[in-house]
């Protein structure tokens, strides 16, 4: 089994895991492309200033839903949370990379949202009310919700949840406010980015993740 396979499944079983349900594999593919892409998409989005920058696989009224549900996901509290981070701009940056099943699957998911919410308070998730958007979360990201009409939105909702820790984690807020970077943070072994259009190195030697270390 190649490492690409077993990288993959282990990120299903880590997903399943944590959330007691079987993972979709549009799910486990794009948190697999999160995992992947994070160093150089944080990289690319901090060199573009906030004004140039518009989403490229989302629309306005999806990338404002995200932002939302991103935020909901890891909330600001005495640290910032997903919105400050710039979640959003990494999940958009994942999906205009994805395969295009993997990201008509996330699309349809983000609809859904959408659907139950107007279904549930006659409004869409960005003009419901906190208390409205917690209770449809909530309803999303039940590991006992076995109700078919929810079913794509469990499965989105491991995939957003996914992507916002990869994106929030890896990102200079994350490594700061969260991992207590100084400065002085890094990764002992760094995969890199391989896309030849962002310059980037060749791939290093496979092997197991590790955790981020102090510099002597």
């Amino acid at each position: 089994m190649s490492y690409a396979v077993d990288r993959r499944e282990m990120l299903r079983k880590t997903l399943a895991g944590g959330l007691g349900a079987a993972v979709a594999p549009w799910v486990a593919n794009l948190a697999e492309a999160a995992e992947d892409h994070a160093a150089h998409l944080h990289a690319a989005q901090a060199a573009a200033p906030a004004a140039d920058w518009a989403p490229k696989a989302l629309s306005a009224q999806q990338n404002a839903t995200v932002i939302e549900l991103t935020e909901m996901i890891i909330p600001q509290t005495d640290t910032p949370g997903a919105r400050v981070a710039l979640v959003n701009r990494f999940v958009d940056a994942v999906l205009e990379d994805a395969d295009a099943r993997d990201r008509k699957e996330f699309f349809r998911g983000l609809q859904w949202v959408d659907e139950r919410s107007r279904d549930l308070f006659g409004a869409d998730f960005v003009s419901a009310t906190p208390e409205q958007r917690t209770a449809l979360l909530t309803i999303m990201s039940s590991g006992k919700n076995k109700s078919l009409m929810d079913q794509i939105g469990v499965e989105f909702f491991q995939s957003i949840k996914s992507m916002t820790i990869t994106g929030y984690y890896t990102s200079e807020v994350g490594m700061r406010q969260e991992l207590g970077d100084d400065g002085q943070l890094f990764f002992a072994e760094f995969k890199g980015c391989t896309h030849p259009e962002h310059g980037g190195p060749a791939p290093a030697a496979k092997g197991k993740p590790v955790k981020p270390v102090k510099k002597a």
